[in-house]
């Protein structure tokens, strides 16, 4: 039975309610300690803003740690460890020049490259311009401390395109220096060679990671060359202060195959059309940044945090616009250079209030961008896949400026209510500098208060219920009104911004019982948007984009974490989402029209995973996966599916301490019985080349050998 038809028949009180009694049966059966199993570890958020114990924050958040997402696998893509997180739909497109598919909860879903509207952040560095385009392609896994995915109406506090947040987060170098180096190699001539150094000499830390990967690629035209630097350096100028420098580097050279038609990956899942190739379409990208963050304890629980930052990414991208396509002004290449930096001013402090207690927030973020573009023809003559006549010019400027607000109060044992308000307020700006075509210089500013409001109550020292609403807000990207749906020249800056409602209910618990030990979460939520942002045309490979009426996301989220046995833990996440338009829509030309009810492109129904990890010595581990994808909707007109599909994984790591040397080696097989499916889908793609495929089964094996000093 589909899961909309499961919440008409019992309702969101009824789901609640039951919840809320599975955790009451649970802990009534709680038992007393099973020393033989591990306990259970303390982790605190960090996405709320109000640091907080994982089981006490109230919001659906999912902490991954760095050690466990390196251990066993390839440390290239997030894709590799972020299955376990319910409520992400994470999409490998087997493409270094597009990133990954990235969607919480529908958010960020109709993305044809890079991450939408999704606020990532590195270090507390926004990987997300204010417009909301961002990428995850400068995260370092090797040096990763944690990963956080926050979902839900909490994620709000972040602004502008916040359909959910991850924050990414580098360790801190503490204890005697040590070295490492590493070396992986899989099919498809996967190559990764890293060398880290950390640890803390004379009162100052530091992580310095380097690491490059060099890939064949699992189809022609797909080979890629990235290289990564990450550092973190941390210093105490005196027992109330830290201050914490980072920097980032990434350089990547990649080919793109792009996508290919249903038709094609039936007789050939390892496909190319013939314009990739004829184009040589390929993108290369350069970005460096570097931030400070300086926090200071102040007298009476008060704390400041001051992060400046500032970057730079230069692309070019060469696509595989055919040249008969190529008309009038239009072109086949992207150049593009960005200056950016912000900063986040934040006053903290806690107070005694009556019986409870009240812990404050205000502060101010603001960003900029100053982008240089230009669009050439991609091809000279006869010659393809070069730079060719400039057919557009043109400097854009993007500014946000949040002040916000958040609070805390245990105005009562057991019960806590927390608020949040911020003003989002974001300014586009072009100044067009080729002018054969006429001036198409604008400028278009959008903004919004966001609020936020939770409630929560402990049941008992393990168990923790919450609601929660909030109102988010997602502006359209400059990629997005790059093109009018009329197809005259000009920018659109008549897109509005879509606005949502969304609510939320949650439970979380710890519990150690029958022999069982873990913890385990579950939530319901609903999320109405007005002004939803989608396509209004795709002609050869030049999209446009309006404002539909009304959309609606729910569904239901399960995660767990649970020791079997002393050397056996299950990992487990399950996503049900009903993602549908409440209102149809036409094109621009009012004559291909999508009706209401349709699924939102590029959501599937369903998502699971289920991972088994066997300790079975102590030098030992061995690690089982199971991953499921329902059907994938390409199209807005639901006229087109990508089929669901099951993947599983075995891997194995040994680990060897010789006095100050370590030794790790892993082994591991990615789909294991060796299946044809389709790895993500290029949202209503022009020419129907809606697939992009993932590799049969695969093998890697790596090695790493460290040394303390």
């Amino acid at each position: 039975m589909h899961f909309s038809r499961l919440c008409h028949l019992a309702g969101w009180p009824v789901a609640a309610a039951g919840l809320l009694l599975t955790a009451q049966s649970a802990t009534a059966q709680q038992a007393a300690a099973q020393p033989e199993l591990p306990q259970l570890s303390e982790v605190t958020v960090r996405s709320t803003l109000q640091e907080s114990a994982l089981e006490q924050t109230p919001a659906s958040v999912t902490v991954l740690d760095g050690e466990r997402m390196r251990e066993r696998n390839l440390q290239v893509n997030l894709s590799e460890s972020l299955s376990a997180a319910p409520g992400l739909q994470l999409q490998n497109r087997q493409n270094y020049a597009q990133d990954l598919q990235l969607s919480i909860r529908g958010f960020g879903a109709r993305s044809t490259f890079g991450v939408r509207g999704i606020q990532i952040y590195v270090d507390g560095i926004p990987s997300t311009m204010p417009d909301g385009q961002g990428q995850t392609n400068n995260i370092d896994i090797a040096s990763l401390e944690r990963v956080e995915v926050l979902r839900g109406p909490y994620s709000a506090l972040y602004g502008n395109a916040s359909g959910g947040v991850i924050n990414a987060y580098t360790e801190r170098g503490e204890g005697a220096p040590s070295m490492q180096s590493s070396f992986a190699l899989g099919s498809d001539g996967q190559k990764r060679l890293g060398l880290k150094a950390k640890g803390e000499t004379n009162g100052i830390g530091y992580v310095l990671s380097a690491s490059r990967f060099l890939t064949d690629g699992y189809r022609a035209q797909s080979a890629a060359d990235k290289n990564l630097f990450n550092a973190r350096i941390d210093v105490k100028p005196d027992e109330y202060s830290q201050l914490t420098l980072v920097a980032n580097h990434v350089d990547i050279d990649a080919k793109d195959p792009g996508g290919i038609t249903p038709k094609d990956w039936a007789a050939d899942p390892k496909a190319v059309a013939s314009n990739p190739l004829l184009y040589d379409s390929r993108k290369s990208v350069k970005q460096t940044q570097a931030g400070l963050t300086y926090e200071r304890q102040l007298d009476g629980g008060q704390a400041l945090r001051l992060m400046a930052y500032a970057g730079q990414r230069e692309m070019m991208q060469f696509q595989s616009t055919p040249k008969a396509s190529q008309t009038g002004y239009r072109g086949g290449v992207i150049g593009l250079k960005r200056d950016y930096g912000g900063i986040d001013a934040r006053w903290s402090g806690k107070y005694e209030l009556g019986s409870g207690s009240l812990s404050l927030i205000a502060g101010l973020a603001a960003n900029t961008v100053r982008e240089d573009r230009q669009g050439y023809k991609n091809f000279a003559g006869n010659q393809l896949g070069v730079v060719g006549e400039l057919v557009r010019d043109e400097r854009n400027t993007l500014t946000s400026i949040d002040p916000y607000l958040q609070a805390s109060w245990a105005f009562a044992p057991r019960w806590k209510l927390d608020a949040g308000l911020r003003w989002s307020n974001v300014q586009f700006q072009s100044r067009d500098h080729f002018l054969a075509d006429k001036n198409d210089s604008g400028n278009a500013g959008f903004h919004k208060l966001l609020p936020v409001v939770s409630l929560q109550h402990e049941l008992n020292q393990d168990t923790n219920i919450y609601a929660s609403l909030g109102r988010g807000m997602e502006t359209p990207t400059f990629n997005e009104i790059s093109y009018r749906p009329d197809l005259a020249g000009g920018l659109n800056f008549g897109l509005k911004p879509a606005v949502s409602t969304s609510a939320e209910l949650g439970i979380k618990q710890r519990f150690n019982v029958a022999g069982l030990r873990g913890d385990w979460s579950a939530a319901l939520f609903q999320t109405q948007t007005d002004d939803e942002i989608v396509v209004a045309s795709n002609d050869n490979g030049r999209t446009s984009y309006q404002n539909a009426g009304k959309t609606r996301r729910r569904g239901m989220e399960l995660s767990t974490s649970t020791w079997l046995m002393p050397q056996l833990r299950l990992s487990g996440a399950l996503t049900l989402l009903d993602a549908s338009l409440r209102s149809g829509y036409c094109d621009s030309k009012g004559q291909d029209c999508t009706p209401a009810g349709n699924r939102i492109a590029g959501t599937a129904r369903h998502l699971g995973y289920l991972g088994l990890e066997w300790l079975p010595a102590t030098d030992w581990r061995v690690g089982l996966d199971w991953r499921h994808v329902g059907r994938i909707a390409a199209d807005d007109k639901n006229q087109v599916y990508a089929p669901s599909y099951n993947v599983a994984s075995l891997s194995v790591g040994y680990t060897k301490r010789l006095g100050a040397w370590k030794l790790s080696t892993f082994a591991r097989i990615d789909n294991l019985a060796d299946k044809n499916y389709v790895g993500s889908v290029i949202v209503n793609e022009g020419n129907g080349r809606y697939y992009e495929p993932a590799p049969g089964r695969q093998w890697m094996a790596g090695t790493s050998l460290s040394y303390q000093f």
